[in-house]
């Protein structure tokens, strides 16, 4: 069976790591590598778009950071109680045309006995910025 330490029910260390390693995983922008921290027929909803199970999630993320150039993301433990999440974040990318955008949000994530997240509900804004207003500039 796949597990995915740390496993609830959490406390604030293990979900601090948990948060860490979601934030490096999601700023490799490999969606395969990405995908493996959920379970085979986890629930999304990502604005207004609706995923369901690990292929959903690959293809989802492959036409994000398709349209999101040079992402960059930070997240922040909110709160977390048993085998759930919340987090705030805050990431930069540009589109095709130069334009930058930071977007900002919140992420409630549910968790299976072996670690791997079930669901991820996350609420998301956009706001264009000029290249000299980022904040995330290192280089992967």
């Amino acid at each position: 069976m796949e597990s995915r330490p740390p496993l609830p029910p959490f406390t604030l260390e293990t979900a601090t790591k948990k948060v860490q390693a979601a934030e490096d995983a999601w700023n490799t922008r490999d969606p395969v590598r990405v995908s493996l921290a959920y379970t085979p027929d986890t629930e999304w909803r990502n604005r207004a778009d609706f995923v369901n199970g690990r292929e959903q999630v690959v293809e989802f993320l492959t036409h994000k950071w398709e349209r999101e150039h040079d992402y960059r993301l930070r997240k922040t433990l909110w709160a977390f109680m048993d085998n759930r999440i919340a987090v705030r974040f805050e990431y930069e990318w540009h589109d095709a045309a130069g334009q930058w955008f930071r977007s900002h949000g919140n992420e409630n994530w549910e968790f299976a006995e072996n670690g791997l997240m079930q669901r991820r509900f996350a609420s998301i804004n956009d706001q264009p910025i000029a290249e000299s207003e980022r904040k995330f500039r290192w280089e992967r």
